[in-house]
């Protein structure tokens, strides 16, 4: 929209560099180009405003394929108009001289005449698709078609109009459709995602066993060497017994000769002392023999009186100690009467 200021009753336009100003006095074309700049009267001036630059058109309509099944096509033309001269004089792209505000509405026309024709050849193209077809191939055929239509078609260079490009968003059936389409393929990817699981299931199960395998075989062969380590160990104990038997043997061996050697000098030692002691006693009977028989000769030749001196030395030697002697009155008394001579007495 182009931007008017008033001044004094004169009115000033500055247009925009993406905006094609025509300006009409009295019938002539005073200003005509992008961007212009330029004073003028209301009551004498006819403006018009096409806009130069690229412009999108979104589009939604629905159609119906071979098989009967509605679809809904969104598409998007990429138009611009390349001769505003021809544009304004087509379509009403007059201007309020006061406001600048479009006095029709030319943009909408322009959008009309692109819709209906691109629709047309949509719907030209689909009546004779199937859905299947149409969802997988629909996109494409229908853009070239509609690519092709609008360049092919008369009244846009004749309306100053040229279409840049042309693309398909979507081709959608209806939702009921959409969801019986979608079952078969969900159905395919739940099998799929199913025999995945189930899969990677067996190749777990198949480690699982293998490793099972392979603890089994471990344990085997560590029972294996368990029995060789057993059998090892009862060899090394027996050779061990065997040894410390063999050992003990040449202990005992020795052991033996050692005490037949100590007992051999023992009963020597012994059989010495006992000959020793033999001849010692001999001797010692001999000289008691030779004492006893000269005691005998002294005895023999002494007289009966000193014999018994020597009796009664004898027998004091042997006599017992006596250390005190207690007399008693009744003794005293007893001994007393002895010696005087008359018989005791009884105590009163």
């Amino acid at each position: 929209m182009a931007d008017i200021t008033r001044r004094f009753g004169w009115r000033h336009l500055r247009g925009a560099p993406t905006a094609h100003v025509r300006h009409h006095r009295s019938g002539r074309l005073v200003h005509d180009g992008p961007g212009l700049s330029f004073w003028y009267r209301a009551l004498s001036a006819a403006l018009s405003e096409v806009p130069v630059d690229d412009r999108e058109l979104a589009m939604t309509f629905h159609a119906r394929t071979s098989d009967f099944q509605d679809v809904a096509v969104q598409a998007t033309v990429t138009y611009r108009i390349s001769d505003p001269g021809l544009a304004a004089a087509r379509l009403d792209f007059s201007i309020d001289p006061d406001t600048g505000v479009w006095r029709g509405a030319p943009l909408e026309q322009l959008g009309t005449l692109l819709t209906e024709t691109a629709q047309q050849h949509a719907l030209d193209v689909l009546a004779r698709t199937p859905l299947a077809s149409a969802l997988v191939d629909g996109v494409a055929a229908v853009r070239e078609r509609i690519a092709g239509a609008l360049a092919a078609e008369p009244r846009l260079p004749a309306t100053g109009i040229e279409v840049v490009a042309v693309r398909v968003v979507a081709l959608r059936p209806e939702p009921e459709v959409e969801r019986a389409l979608r079952t078969p393929a969900r159905e395919q990817i739940q099998q799929d995602a199913d025999k995945a699981t189930y899969e990677r299931r067996a190749v777990a199960v198949e480690r699982e066993r293998a490793i099972a395998e392979n603890e089994l075989a471990s344990q085997i062969e560590l029972a294996r060497r368990e029995e060789q380590l057993v059998d090892q160990r009862d060899t090394n104990a027996r050779r061990e017994a065997e040894e410390h038997a063999a050992a003990d043997a040449v202990r005992a061996t020795a052991e033996a000769a050692r005490t037949v050697r100590l007992a051999e000098a023992e009963a020597a030692r012994t059989v010495r002392l006992a000959g020793a002691e033999a001849r010692a006693a001999r001797e010692v009977g001999e000289a008691r023999a030779e004492a006893q028989a000269a005691w005998l000769r002294v005895h023999g030749d002494a007289d009966i009186a000193t014999l018994h001196a020597l009796t009664g030395t004898r027998l004091a030697e042997n006599l017992p100690r006596i250390d005190s002697v207690t007399v008693s009155p009744d003794v005293l008394t007893g001994l007393l009467a002895r010696l005087g001579g008359g018989a005791p007495q009884e105590p009163a």
